[in-house]
């Protein structure tokens, strides 16, 4: 396999919809990214390891993994599990490729891949974590030109050109200068030669920003991706999700690295501890709610693949091979499942049904306790996220149909239960099944007529 990977599964391809919103699939199906940010996979895990890590994900409902090429913790000059290393001399030019199978860094590459896509999972798949090209923080060394990342573009979108593959481009590296934008537009013209334009292609940013901000107006960024980072507030970080929503052109957005489980939050441990399940739910539901087509989940010591021997990371508080069965991991596949069972192509943001309250900072909220709400553009649906069990109303005529049911969904359980039909005049007040807790939950309201399942049940 030195040359073109042809991998198991036989994905379809991704492509925008044509609202320019959402990824579908090549007939036209809605695809939900939801992903995990393993990006240390393929230069930490053994295959037996990693297979592993893939079993656990594929059962959780886990659609994408975030894995580097040339990773970030010393990944040229630190060998993988089987003492390979990506590139002769770290020149970007020449992979170390070897005749045979499993013999050489980038056989292990392609057993990953496969075996991922094999399990119905795509890989987004960063050619070289961004300290390859600046060094602002990160091991390095820098070794990319525009000139070689265009070399090393085509080749690897030639090896992966019929895997199952999304390219994400950056690796939480600043753009300072207007080298580093023509490097990742010169690897971007390289994977499209390579593939023929066979995958989408995104780019990762450094933390509180996003590839719009760079890259919005380039044709080769077919979606943005934010990294709306490691705080656990709405305000200042994941409202920003609705301002790349809002931008023009349209493209659809997703947060590719939100607050991890169990990361030191704010990276500030010993003034605000590690982050929980609760942590990595709510920002599940503000970036769906106001505009991602998916999101991206992240553990602490998955994304380091740390085990003890290894150099820990700012902290990791456990092995990865217990890390991956957290709480938080497994729950992110009810949010996929709740927007599924909904009409998914026509969802837009709609915080005008939650309605203000004398103290706004109660609702809809602010900090850790925003309410965000979603719809069906023509009606059929709506949803509201409560991050905590507190009372609020709702404008019940922004439901079609004379009836509206009214459920409340458990982010924690993927359950649901009925509270009622109601008619969809005037506002109306709901509490949560646990009021005054720190406990979230969404209300669901369908026009009755629709016979739409339990939030959750695919239809």
């Amino acid at each position: 396999m030195a040359h073109t990977l042809m991998a198991g599964g036989a994905l379809p391809e991704l492509r925008v919809s044509e609202s320019r919103r959402f990824l579908v699939t090549a007939d036209g199906k809605p695809f939900f990214w939801l992903g995990d940010t393993a990006w240390e996979l393929f230069h930490r895990l053994n295959r037996e390891e990693a297979t592993h890590y893939l079993d656990q994900r594929a059962r959780n409902g886990y659609t994408v993994i975030q894995a580097v090429a040339l990773a970030e913790l010393n990944g040229l000059n630190d060998p993988n599990a089987y003492g390979h290393k990506p590139l002769l001399n770290n020149d970007p030019t020449k992979p170390d490729v070897k005749d045979g199978p499993n013999n050489d860094y980038w056989d292990h590459v392609d057993f990953i891949v496969m075996e991922a896509n094999q399990r119905g999972i795509y890989i987004g798949m960063l050619p070289t974590w961004g300290d390859k090209w600046n060094k602002k923080w990160g091991v390095g060394p820098e070794i990319f030109t525009p000139q070689n990342a265009e070399v090393y573009g085509a080749w690897l979108g030639r090896r992966y050109k019929s895997a199952g593959i999304v390219w994400i481009l950056g690796g939480d590296r600043p753009v300072e200068n207007d080298t580093h934008k023509e490097i990742t537009r010169a690897m971007a013209r390289g994977l499209r030669k390579g593939d023929g334009g066979a995958h989408l292609i995104t780019w990762h940013p450094s933390g509180g920003s996003g590839s719009a901000q760079y890259f919005h107006g380039d044709v080769w960024l077919d979606f943005n991706m934010r990294q709306n980072g490691h705080v656990p507030e709405f305000t200042g970080r994941y409202d920003k999700t609705r301002e790349d929503y809002n931008r023009t052109p349209i493209k659809p957005v997703l947060d590719g690295e939100p607050i991890y489980e169990d990361h030191p939050v704010s990276f500030k441990a010993n003034e605000l501890g590690h982050s929980t399940a609760a942590d990595v739910r709510r920002p599940l539901y503000w970036n769906l709610f106001t505009g991602a087509f998916g999101h991206t989940y992240g553990h602490h010591s998955v994304w380091q693949m740390w085990s003890p021997g290894r150099s820990p990371i700012n902290h990791p508080l456990m092995p990865w091979r217990e890390a991956i069965e957290q709480p938080g991991a497994i729950q992110m596949q009810h949010g996929k499942n709740l927007v599924l069972s909904r009409p998914f192509l026509t969802r837009v943001p709609a915080d005008s049904i939650i309605v203000t309250d004398r103290v706004p900072t109660s609702v809809p909220g602010a900090g850790r306790y925003r309410f965000v709400a979603t719809r069906d553009v023509s009606g059929s649906y709506a949803m509201v996220y409560a991050p905590v069990g507190r009372t609020f109303k709702v404008r019940m005529d922004k439901i079609t149909g004379a009836k509206v049911k009214a459920w409340w969904f458990n982010p924690r359980t993927g359950s649901a239960e009925v509270i009622g039909e109601f008619a969809n005049t005037g506002e109306r007040a709901f509490t949560p099944p646990e009021p005054g807790e720190q406990l979230d939950w969404v209300l669901v309201l369908d026009d009755a007529a629709k016979k739409y399942p339990a939030p959750g049940q695919m239809q």
